[in-house]
């Protein structure tokens, strides 16, 4: 398993019509692709000099699966974003690999 790591800082100025838009409109047209298994929306609890950070994370099973959604999907998704709230927000994105999910005993 992999995650796919979007991690954003969004200026005080478009925080919430942003967190909306992610919420009902941007995660949702992500996960539709079919592509991911599931999703975390994560706020990074740091003292910012400014604006407030999430981690959008997405689980997907391989990384085939992972360059399917980058090449067929990506692009119009993040250009939406962009066109959507340019000027407000950095972004950046990561890939993790899953090595290892430990449970406690219970």
């Amino acid at each position: 398993m992999y995650i796919y790591n979007v991690t954003v800082n969004i200026d005080e100025s478009a925080h919430e019509a942003w967190k909306k838009w992610m919420m009902e409109t941007h995660i949702p047209d992500v996960l539709n692709t079919g592509l991911f298994l599931s999703n975390r929306f994560c706020k990074v609890l740091i003292d910012e000099e400014s604006g407030t950070t999430y981690s959008i994370q997405y689980l997907v099973k391989d990384l085939e699966t992972y360059q399917l959604y980058q090449e067929m999907y990506a692009p119009a998704l993040q250009k939406e974003h962009t066109d959507k709230f340019a000027g407000k927000f950095v972004a950046f994105r990561t890939m993790l690999k899953v090595e290892a999910e430990i449970l406690p005993k219970s």
